[in-house]
């Protein structure tokens, strides 16, 4: 899979895109991420990538001439043709805090595509034009504001690219993770099996197979229960499930 990713400050990425398992990946060409700096295509001497806002206000706003020149050469996409078809197939995602808010489904969905491109706002914003005739989607990581896209944009491509085959040195490891299954991810626990007198619970020790399938799945549910509550009326449960999550609802009421 290859991201490109377009910003003003491509000297944050390498940090995180250098270690671990992204390092491992790109090292193995299971992973492509390409980062463009958007100063590259901009026409003047100065490389001015904002301006002062139409209308007056506070803060500068990013100018579409090379935001659409560095996505269209990238991608080569003839500008005189509308829709831009090269660029049909391929999300080209603005990380903003106005976008649908991220979560693993989106992860999934994205992960299905062979390119996508994520663009990195700064300032106060972007020129309007980039959204309405460029960008093709608009993702946020939360109900709140950061500096800038970049941070998002690396949370997008960790998460995205640990779904693709092999990236994960466990190839069940994606299915587990909280959120993944629809269910909050179950307790781990590692040597030693005590540690300052607290001790893993004996059914993981057990190498019962399918008791300890049964205290994860249990687990999960609880874990669901207790912190995300709203997780369980969108997942679909078994009888089994079902039982245990009523078994739960008595505790919660006498420690209330």
């Amino acid at each position: 899979m290859q991201f490109e990713v377009f910003t003003l400050l491509p000297e944050i990425f390498p940090p995180y895109l250098d270690s671990s398992i992204l390092k491992r990946a790109r090292e193995r060409n299971l992973i492509n991420i390409r980062v463009h700096n958007i100063r590259d295509y901009t026409r003047d001497k100065h490389h001015t990538t904002d301006d002062n806002p139409f209308g007056g206000g506070g803060g500068m706003v990013m100018k579409p001439e090379p935001v659409f020149e560095a996505i269209e050469t990238v991608l080569e996409i003839d500008a005189s043709q509308t829709p831009p078809v090269p660029a049909s197939n391929i999300p080209i995602i603005l990380l903003t805090p106005q976008g649908r808010v991220f979560n693993q489904s989106i992860a999934q969905e994205l992960s299905q595509y062979p390119r996508i491109v994520l663009l990195c706002g700064r300032y106060e914003g972007i020129d309007e034009r980039i959204r309405e005739h460029l960008v093709t989607d608009e993702i946020s990581i939360g109900d709140y504001v950061l500096t800038g896209g970049e941070l998002p944009a690396l949370i997008l491509i960790d998460a995205i690219a640990r779904l693709l085959p092999d990236v994960l040195g466990d190839p069940t490891g994606a299915q587990d993770d909280s959120h993944a299954s629809g269910l909050l991810e179950y307790p781990h626990y590692t040597r030693p099996p005590e540690f300052r007198g607290w001790k893993a619970p004996d059914v993981l020790l057990s190498g019962d197979h399918a008791k300890i399938e049964k205290w994860r799945r249990e687990q999960s549910l609880l874990r669901t229960f207790n912190k995300r509550p709203d997780m369980l009326e969108k997942f679909e449960l078994t009888k089994k499930d079902l039982k245990f999550i009523e078994s739960l609802k008595p505790q919660e009421k006498s420690e209330k």
